[in-house]
This record gives C-alpha cells, structure tokens and sequence, in this order.
C-alpha cells in the first residue's frame, strides 16, 4: 500500500495531445489514479489543449525550443516523453494503382528536429530542474539501420529515436526505457506483455501491443524499482493466450539490459 501521508509525485506526459494517442492515455490514466500522482501534460498548441480538456495542468510548449520547457519541468518529479515525428502519407495516392504511397514529414518536424533535438531538450530541462526518474517510449527496430521505417521521408525516424535513447542513458538521470512493437487501437489490460530486447521480438509472431498496455507499462515504471535504470523491447501475446500480466514488478524484474 502506498503512504497516504508520503507526498504524490507530480508527473509530467509530453505528447499529451499526440495523434496516436500514447501520451492522452497515459495522461488520463494518471488523472485516474490521482490518489497516486499529481499528472500534468505537455502539448504544442491551444488548439491540442482544448482537445484534452483545456485543464490548468496542461502546458503549451514547443519541444524544440529549449527555452519554453521550463515552467512545465519545475518541480516535477518525474518526465514520460511520449512525443514523436508523425509521417504524413502524400496526397493523391490511389491504392486501386498498385504500388506503396509515399510520406513526407512537415517542414521542421523531421524526427532529426522532434525525436532527437526535441527529446534531448526535454532531457536536459528536466535534468536542470531535478527531475527524478525519465521514462522514455521509443520504438523497437532500432537495431537495424536499414528498418523500412527509416526510409518513410527519408527521416530516418529509428536512427534519432535511439540517438535520444542513448542520450538520456548516458544523462546521469535515472531512466526506463521502453520500445514498443506496433501500436494497436485495442482494449489493455487482457493480454500478456513479453519483453525482449536487441530487437528480439521483431523475429516472432508477438512484435505488436496494444496502444493501452504500453501507456499503462509507463505509469507502472515509475512504481517499482526493478524498472530503473532498465530499457526493453515490449510486445504482447494475442488476446486470449497466455495469461493477461497483472504483476508489472515481475514484469520489469525479467529486463537485465540498461540499453
């Protein structure tokens, strides 16, 4: 049972507006458990704000200018970076042709602006503000410099995703990295969670995990101490085999490898 007197750790989710969802998830699963943790979020504009309630605890500030970082880091004890490049597909592909459609990232919103300089800027202005724990959501296919990922408008999105890694694991602050499979749009909390790592899993059948199971990894990290100082792969078995994870301390006690 946690303290009831002990003061709740205020947690900071950037990329809390996200596209994909990851960062409003676990917003709102730390507004859920706000007997546990004081939840703010981070957000780019007004606009991504009111989409997720326009509450005080949500602050508007762009990753990739250091300087307004700041007021959302100070005095926060914990930082879950959940912000990423989004690849856009081009406009007039027709599927009906054959063929793959083609992306491009928006001007200044390559993953070398947002997941490398992006997350290092919220690195550092955490470190600057005594933040305790990072937790950091990157991908699995890092390993593999030629992963098609890498190719999708030429971002390379892969390559500064583990650059940013490797940053905060060299930072001095106490991380957890975790690198998700696919992303799902499916219900959390019914299937097994499998952890690997070096890439591992992307040889199996199991390389996907619901969008919900990653978000709720991430709030479960900043609970044990068997999640410090730790980075994993994370994926899940198929709803209905295996047996849903519920002990996340047993979980994280599998990991061995710091990166």
């Amino acid at each position: 049972m946690a303290d009831s007197t002990a003061p709740r750790p205020t947690v900071l989710v950037t990329g809390a507006g996200g596209r994909t969802g990851l960062g409003h998830i676990v917003y709102n699963k730390l507004k859920e458990r706000s007997e546990q943790f004081v939840a703010r979020g981070l957000v780019r504009t007004e606009e991504s704000k009111q989409k997720i309630g326009g509450a005080d605890d949500v602050y508007i500030a762009d990753i990739r200018d250091a300087d307004r970082l700041a007021p959302a880091v100070q005095g926060a004890d914990a930082l879950i970076i959940l912000t990423s490049a989004v690849p856009k597909m081009k406009p007039g592909f027709d599927p009906s042709k054959g063929g793959r459609p083609e992306f491009y990232y928006e001007d200044g919103m390559y993953p070398e602006q947002v997941d490398w300089i992006g997350q290092k800027n919220q690195i550092d202005a955490a470190k600057a503000a005594g933040v305790k724990h990072i937790v950091l959501v990157g991908s699995m296919g890092g390993t593999n410099p030629n992963h098609p990922l890498n190719s999708l408008g030429n971002g390379n999105i892969l390559v500064w995703k583990r650059k940013a890694e490797q940053y905060l694991a060299d930072s001095g602050v106490l991380y957890t990295i975790i690198r998700p499979g696919g992303l799902q749009d499916k219900d959390g909390g019914v299937r097994e969670l499998i952890v690997g790592k070096d890439d591992e899993l992307l040889q199996t059948d199991t390389k996907s995990i619901p969008r919900a199971d990653v978000a709720e990894v991430c709030v479960q990290a900043l609970q044990y101490e068997e999640a410090k100082f730790k980075a994993f792969d994370l994926a899940s078995k198929p709803e209905g085999v295996g047996t849903p994870t519920k002990d996340f301390r047993a979980l994280f006690a599998q990991i061995t490898a710091r990166f």
